[in-house]
């Protein structure tokens, strides 16, 4: 009976010694991760908040983890370079990418070489920037409201300036056009500076764009702060009501910056990277620094995070959809 088993249980060896082995390594993955360098991709130019965010993260990352984070700019064609890269890369946890929202966006404008929601593991949500409503001061519009009448007054001599194609700014003025019932031209720059230059200047005559790129324009009083699209107001701008209080309800939109990895990462990498992060968004020395970038700090589970990109892909796709805006290939 036992010489008639042998040879079955020969034959099974093989596969228990596989089991055995991945079930090996993926105990030892769980404890050695990081072993060696991280590589972590910022799809954007040095000196934004993009990178602002990345590297306060990053150095907080090397020092708990005990690897270097190497953060490495590789911006270009609407952040989808960088992106590419690194969902190419192995699923193992050694190459990340760092980018804000405009990730999601920019599939639904164009044709990229990947699928946001499947080739990519979405790691964590490092908080989002509140955007806001500002306007040249010589106006005579104190208030959304105000704002919103002199144009339906004046259609033809108002102008909104974009910081581009389906940038959240963007997004936010045909959206708002939309609800408030009025249309004037948007003029389309290539970037925050030259945009909010025009707007100083008086050649455009308001802008929608993330509070930190006005903040010191609003504190000195070159461009007149009159709504901010979130929730509730913002603490660096507490006597500027939100939209929804000016009549617009639910209009809450913002920008937000995440950490992912490609398709198929590890749970426990995940879970490695996501201790750490949520303890790095509450140490004070890496949330002075991006706050006072103008960030909220979030620092969200894997799950929540897939989740509330999913829920903002939507959004984005139908503020696209209502306002017709295409870019092509």
């Amino acid at each position: 009976m036992l010489a008639s088993l042998l040879p079955n249980m020969r034959a099974l060896l093989p596969v228990a010694a596989a089991i055995a082995l991945t079930c090996s390594a993926t105990t030892a993955n769980a404890e050695t991760y990081p072993s060696r360098p991280v590589r972590v991709v910022v799809a954007a130019p040095p000196g934004g908040l993009t990178d602002v965010v990345a590297r306060s993260v990053a150095q907080f990352l090397q020092e708990k983890l005990g690897q270097p984070f190497i953060v490495e700019n590789i911006a270009g064609a609407s952040s989808t370079i960088g992106a590419t890269q690194v969902a190419r890369s192995a699923p193992d946890g050694y190459t990340l990418l760092v980018n804000p929202s405009l990730f999601v966006i920019t599939p639904m404008l164009m044709n990229v070489p990947y699928d946001v929601a499947k080739d990519f593991t979405a790691i964590s949500n490092f908080g989002t920037v509140p955007i806001a409503v500002g306007v040249n001061p010589a106006l005579p519009a104190k208030t959304l409201k105000e704002f919103i009448a002199l144009a339906k007054a004046n259609p033809d001599k108002m102008t909104w300036g974009a910081e581009g194609v389906g940038s959240v700014g963007h997004l936010t003025m045909e959206r708002l056009q939309r609800e408030a019932g009025f249309k004037i031209l948007i003029v389309h720059y290539k970037g925050t500076s030259p945009a909010l230059l025009d707007l100083i200047a008086g050649r455009v005559s308001a802008m929608i764009t993330p509070v930190p790129n006005m903040i010191e324009q609003f504190r000195a009083g070159t461009v007149r702060p009159v709504a901010v699209a979130t929730k509730a107001r913002v603490s660096a701008l507490p006597e500027v009501p939100t939209i929804e209080e000016q009549g617009f309800p639910n209009f809450e939109i913002g920008s937000w910056y995440g950490l992912w990895g490609p398709a198929n990462l590890p749970k426990d990498v995940v879970s490695v990277l996501n201790g750490a992060i949520a303890e790095a968004m509450k140490t004070p020395r890496v949330t002075d620094r991006v706050a006072a970038q103008g960030l909220v700090p979030v620092g969200s589970s894997s799950a929540d995070f897939a989740a509330f990109q999913s829920a903002e892909i939507a959004k984005f796709n139908k503020m696209i959809k209502d306002a017709d805006i295409k870019i092509g290939n």
